[in-house]
């Protein structure tokens, strides 16, 4: 996960919402429901909240963190809101109902999920381990996507690289956002935390 800062609501939900003061979610037409997943992914850099796949408009959905079901008084409330991929048993579609220890807008999401070169992540404490349960994010497919991300970066024609402190710097500086509608690379929060960890090794 990478720490997700929240900023106004889509001119589009505002005005829905003005409209209808009273309405939830499910009371909402697509047009609405679309511009607030498209407002999430510029705040999400072109990721998935959870898994930190790259996603689009028609390849995510709009997902409650806190379900709508224990806060239904937060249906349309934007700073609830996050765009999740498809991914069947994975990330909004494994989670469903269920309440998340950690969530995207906690600073210790970028902390408390420990990444290894394998491509396989544990929690540092119990509430990230039971985040990683809840979305499956240590699923094998998964798993699998995150590792050739990874040896894309430390092997070259098959031959492992030995990166000094100041290359892995430069990727590091490389693998953060330019411009705050700048899309990140798939799974570069993955790559920036194993870049910190050799760092400060």
């Amino acid at each position: 996960m990478r720490r997700i800062e929240k900023g106004a609501p889509p001119p589009e939900l505002t005005h829905w919402l003005r409209k209808n003061p009273h309405g939830r979610y499910d009371d909402m037409e697509d047009g609405s429901r679309r511009a607030i997943r498209c407002a999430a992914i510029v705040e999400q850099h072109g990721l998935c909240a959870y898994c930190c796949a790259r996603i689009d408009v028609d390849s995510s959905h709009n997902e409650h963190v806190i379900p709508q079901s224990r806060d239904p008084n937060r249906t349309v409330d934007f700073s609830n809101l996050v765009a999740s991929c498809k991914t069947d048993r994975q990330c909004g579609k494994a989670k469903k109902n269920q309440v998340l220890p950690l969530t995207p807008w906690d600073p210790r999401c970028e902390t408390d999920l420990i990444f290894s070169l394998s491509g396989a992540v544990k929690g540092a404490n119990i509430p990230a381990t039971e985040t990683i349960r809840i979305l499956n994010l240590d699923n094998r497919a998964l798993r699998e996507k995150r590792k050739r991300m990874i040896d894309c970066l430390i092997y070259q024609e098959g031959n492992l690289q030995l990166l000094d402190d100041n290359l892995l710097k430069i990727l590091l500086d490389e693998m953060q956002p330019i411009d705050p509608d700048g899309c990140l690379q798939p799974y570069a929060p993955v790559l920036v935390h194993i870049l910190r960890h050799y760092l400060s090794a």
